[in-house]
């Protein structure tokens, strides 16, 4: 194929190398110039059109698509007809796609001239979705280029359709281990098995005790389960613990522990003959994506699952979107966490009348308590939100050793303040404690416990505090919480509702006294505040008196 720029009248059978649009008048590049189009392009007063020459042994674009494509499309695959140099391939039917990547990179390889581009392995697709295309670039391809294609592709793409299993999930229990959390397990495996065709017919709550746990996966497997989960109430450690122990105990085999994903480096294989045991990582109690996912993906789609095939899956296993992953960071001689204040200084204190973060409370603001308790704590930074009076709010402070945001949006609710707030958090940290401006009985050491409670590789990603079973302020978030931070809330609600979403990642802090829940949102809570510390100091001074 060669290019040229020849009179309008003199390109019959020429592809058309550039569009042509004029008014009343469009005629897109690579097409053939037949006589009608010449005829056009004449009466519009074309004079010498940009054209490409097929010379002898080129391949048309469409015709080499369409051969390229043909030895590609295996089970549940198929070839779409070829248009503008390019066939899609389609899945017809639900399920995994598999390919060999090794032959897709020596397609690639093959000439520049033809490319395909495909799904990645093991994705799950829709039947009707385009799973790879194939483009060829030029107008027209050597003949030699095509065939050494049709030489190279093997039916290499199809989908392996997911197969009804029958599942069973046994939870092993121990103190501590709150019942909200096995719920909640339940929930998230019957998704996942739903989602990929299978079904949980059984679910059992068992000591985390190698006999009971024996004891019943012999019973699932007389019940004539396909799949038999197990879900510790404790991580998986090695080869010999309580869950891989009963599995052998049970008669079965423990075939691979381990896995290169993250999360769900903890999961443990077992097989009881044709019947796969799965021991889940704790990771797999919740919903978010993890190497759980991939190992059931491939066992309810009916293909073989082993350590081939687990420890095939390190290229990609690093997965982003595990909310607890903490910040990378650079070693140093301390592993203490770096942990950000947020506070929440732009509301407009409707129910006070005035700027409630203003007001003296025991010789000084209401909002310097709180920013006073922070400077005494472990916490690295400070970043206040303003938005309501924010220059007088923020004269009181200078700002040597603190960030200002101004959210413009503050009449709209908190949401917005804590959005601008991890909008404008540094990059360098490993979390974030959210603090509300009008609560000055916080103190710093509980700050101090929260930061110490905190710790994302073993899911304790959020830190809240609590006093006899109610929880309070402020809250410890994990940076891999930041995106739902900004997504997830609205108005003037906060983000408290996703601490239920995220139960199994939350860690409370038990808190002796009230000041987690005592804010000031009204002249009569302001009052009772004063009040109640007035007649504390009171019964202090009278005690040390009779002590004297």
């Amino acid at each position: 194929m060669k290019f040229a720029t020849l009179a309008t009248e003199d390109a019959l059978g020429a592809v058309l190398a550039h569009s042509v649009r004029l008014p009343g008048l469009v005629v897109a590049k690579g097409q053939r110039l037949d006589e009608k189009r010449v005829a056009q392009l004449l009466a519009a007063g074309v004079a010498q059109l940009a054209v490409a020459l097929i010379e002898s042994g080129d391949v048309d674009e469409n015709a080499a698509a369409q051969r390229v494509s043909a030895n590609l499309a295996g089970d549940g695959v198929v070839a779409r007809e070829a248009h503008t140099g390019r066939v899609n391939l389609c899945a017809t039917q639900r399920g995994l796609l598999l390919f060999d990547p090794q032959m897709i990179h020596a397609l690639n390889r093959i000439d520049e001239a033809i490319t395909i581009a495909s799904l990645p392995l093991r994705d799950i697709v829709e039947a009707g979705e385009v799973v790879a295309t194939i483009k060829v670039n030029p107008f027209a391809v050597k003949e030699a280029v095509v065939t050494a294609w049709e030489a190279t592709a093997k039916a290499s793409l199809r989908i392996a359709p997911f197969q009804p299993h029958r599942a069973s999930l046994i939870q092993t229990v121990a103190p501590g281990l709150k019942p909200s959390v096995l719920d909640k397990t339940v929930r998230a495996t019957k998704t996942r098995l739903d989602a990929l065709g299978g079904a949980l017919v059984a679910e059992a709550r068992v000591p985390h005790d190698e006999g009971a746990l024996a004891r019943e996966i012999g019973k699932r497997l007389l019940a004539g389960d396909d799949l038999v989960l197990i879900c510790g109430a404790c991580s998986i450690a090695d080869r010999r613990d309580v869950i891989p122990a009963a599995i052998e105990a049970a008669g079965g085999e423990v075939e691979h522990f381990g896995m290169p994903v993250d999360p769900g480096n903890l999961l443990l294989l077992g097989a009881f003959g044709k019947v796969p045991v799965i021991g889940m990582p704790g990771c797999a109690r919740t919903s978010q994506l993890n190497g759980f996912d991939h190992v059931l993906r491939l066992a309810l789609a009916g293909l073989p699952v082993g350590s081939v095939e687990i420890m095939a899956m390190g290229v990609g296993g690093l997965l982003r979107d595990a909310p607890w992953r903490p910040a990378e960071r650079v070693a140093t001689k301390s592993a203490a966490p770096r942990i950000a204040a947020i506070v929440l200084a732009a509301g407009q204190s409707r129910r006070m009348g005035r700027n409630k973060l203003l007001l003296t409370l025991d010789g000084k603001p209401v909002l310097r308590h709180v920013v006073d308790t922070i400077r005494a704590s472990r916490i690295s930074s400070i970043t206040m939100v303003l938005g309501h009076q924010a220059e007088e709010t923020r004269a009181m402070f200078g700002g040597a050793d603190m960030r200002f945001v101004f959210n413009e949006d503050y009449r709209e609710g908190l949401s917005t303040s804590l959005k601008a707030g991890v909008a404008a958090l540094p990059g360098d940290i490993d979390g974030a404690m959210v603090f509300l401006g009008d609560m000055p009985d916080v103190d710093a050491d509980l700050v101090n416990r929260m930061i110490a409670a905190f710790d994302p590789g073993n899911m304790r990603g959020i830190v809240v505090p609590q006093r006899e079973g109610r929880r309070g302020h402020p809250v410890l978030w994990g940076r891999g919480f930041f995106p739902a931070l900004q997504k997830k809330i609205s108005g003037d609600a906060g983000a408290r509702h996703l601490l239920g979403q995220y139960a199994e990642w939350t860690a409370e802090v038990e808190v002796g006294h009230d000041g987690i829940f005592t804010d000031i949102d009204t002249p009569e809570a302001f009052s009772a505040r004063a009040t109640a510390k007035a007649f504390s100091s009171e019964a202090d001074t009278g005690s040390r008196e009779e002590n004297a």
